[in-house]
């Protein structure tokens, strides 16, 4: 039975580094067929360890995600509470726009059951509400903005200037223009 463990670790292990390489190369809409002969395993075998696009999405940016969120509980203490928001939104965009197929994991699924979360998303969430809670209470946002709109509108722009010459620059750029009109205290 060990062995059998071992050895689904070294697949698991195996189809996540390639899931990487090709979700890098191709983006959120990789070939799971591709990833699986890359592997060498069968496709039941990347269904088995990943058994949704948004499963494997979510191992191939979790690293990401979790310094997203380590990254906004490290701001939650700042003083200013408005710029400490706007760190951690630049980082998100940074980071979405710099890994191909990571503003995909982000999106929400559309799909009606409450029990099925985004656990990108359901992350990002949970670490940086403490800033926009902060940032509400210094008047530095508008009333009944969510971090959910926040993640949302980085996740749009990102998608919108994927095939900018310089997508992380446009994507700042109109992040900064989003910015002004939710928060019209905004200076660079």
């Amino acid at each position: 039975m060990t062995a059998q463990r071992a050895d689904a670790r070294r697949n698991y292990a195996r189809i996540l580094a390639v899931a990487e390489e090709e979700v890098a190369a191709h983006g959120a809409d990789a070939s799971l067929e591709q990833i699986a002969r890359t592997a060498g395993v069968g496709s039941a075998t990347v269904r088995r360890h990943f058994p949704s696009r948004r499963a494997l999405l979510e191992a191939v940016f979790g690293e990401r995600i979790e310094k997203l969120c380590a990254y906004a509980e490290e701001l939650a203490g700042t003083p200013d509470a408005r710029a400490a928001l706007l760190d951690w939104l630049r980082a998100l965009t940074t980071y979405a726009a710099s890994a191909r197929g990571m503003a995909d994991a982000l999106l929400p699924d559309g799909v009606a059951d409450p029990d099925h979360v985004n656990a990108c998303s359901a992350k990002l969430t949970e670490s940086a509400d403490p800033l926009l809670r902060n940032a509400a209470r210094a008047g530095a946002v508008a009333p009944g903005v969510t971090v959910a709109d926040l993640v949302t509108l980085v996740t749009g722009i990102v998608l919108a200037t994927e095939h900018h010459p310089d997508p992380a620059a446009e994507a700042h750029r109109l992040l900064d223009v989003t910015v002004a009109g939710v928060s019209p205290r905004f200076t660079r």
